[in-house]
């Protein structure tokens, strides 16, 4: 348990892990989701923890003491071993740039509490003159109780030295046992797991995605029908000009071409649509649906343009034929005046020549 006097000095996430007991080699995750895993200061007892709670159990409480070593196995896996735990704890972390911060942090609170250790070992034999050993005397060498340096020194005998080595020993083994890649697999499983779920949201969105661009198809569609039947008036309309007919042309290849790219996007729809009932692996797959959807998108407003581009070059062509009317009208006009003048002149000359 930790009490409100401690205060955290720095917070982190990270996928908990912590080395099997049965096999000493292999991880077992501590929780399925990334935990809160963070560094406390008690200043009372003046000791530093690593905590880490997952609902109401407390995930990590670990008493840091300076022959801990925190190693990095990977470029996003960390480690270290508590002897007082009888554990290895792992952690997995988002990316390299996390994991390089907490080694750091790890090793300011290694030589905090190193300093602190000193500190207490100092103030204690000051204040304990029997501690003191004249240089006749010879005793164990003392060890300070990783509960922290405000309680009394014990001594050890011989057969405590051989057990605090055999156990050192055996936390090597466990180091030198821990199956790297397991560990990777275990902490890249989490996060593809947390992918995962953003990738199933994401793909729910395209598929809303497409339901719209196939609306958006169908009134296309009907657009270019009510186009084609407008360029059949013309043609109609226009049997007999032959600049019409070149224009005519030029449209129903347009309208061809409009056909093809609605057939095309119409395809691209179906592809996405079957796929969506697969599950995405990978970010990347994600980001490939996203573009072929902003591609339909970029050709649906291309495909508007033209469709605009044709509708006004049918006017223009309209236009075109009205005004070549009015002046053919104007000059047939003109025509029937100068025959009328010449008939006059002709019926004069006619008068002049009998006179």
């Amino acid at each position: 348990h930790f009490s409100f006097r401690e205060q955290p000095i720095f917070s982190t996430r990270a996928h908990v892990f912590q080395i099997d007991p049965a096999t000493k080699r292999n991880w077992i995750p501590a929780s399925k989701h990334a935990l809160t895993v963070s560094y406390f200061y008690d200043a009372t007892r003046n000791v530093y923890r690593i905590i880490s709670v997952g609902g109401t159990k407390a995930i990590i409480n670990s008493t840091i003491t300076p022959n801990m070593t925190f190693t990095k196995t990977s470029q996003k896996f960390g480690q270290w071993a508590d002897s007082r735990a009888n554990t290895v704890y792992g952690l997995g972390f988002a990316s390299e740039q996390h994991l390089s911060q907490f080694a750091e942090k790890f090793q300011e609170v290694k030589e905090a509490a190193r300093l602190a250790r000193e500190k207490s070992q100092d103030k204690i034999e000051l204040t304990n003159p029997a501690l003191n050993i004249t240089s006749h005397q010879v005793l164990p060498s003392p060890i300070i109780s990783s509960n922290g340096p405000g309680e009394d020194k014990l001594f050890r005998s011989q057969s405590a030295d051989v057990e605090i080595t055999t156990e050192k020993e055996r936390l090597k083994k466990m180091f030198s046992e821990g199956s790297v890649s397991e560990v990777q697999w275990e902490a890249e499983f989490f996060s593809l797991q947390d992918n995962n779920n953003k990738l199933v949201a994401a793909l729910h969105e395209a598929n809303a995605n497409v339901d719209q661009w196939k609306k958006q198809l169908a009134a296309y569609q009907e657009e270019t029908e009510t186009l084609r039947q407008r360029v059949a008036e013309l043609e109609s309309q226009g049997a007999h000009d032959s600049s019409s007919e070149n224009n005519k042309e030029e449209l129903s290849q347009t309208l061809e071409e409009l056909e093809l790219l609605i057939k095309a996007k119409d395809e691209e729809i179906q592809m996405l649509k079957s796929q969506k009932c697969g599950r995405w692996e990978a970010e990347g797959e994600r980001e490939e649906t996203l573009q072929k959807l902003q591609e339909l998108e970029a050709r649906n407003a291309e495909l508007e343009r033209r469709l605009h581009l044709a509708e006004q070059t049918l006017a223009e062509t309209l236009a075109e034929r009205e005004k070549i009317e009015n002046e053919v009208t104007k000059v047939a006009e003109i025509m029937d005046v100068k025959i009328f003048e010449l008939s006059e002149i002709r019926q004069g000359l006619a008068k002049l020549v009998e006179s």
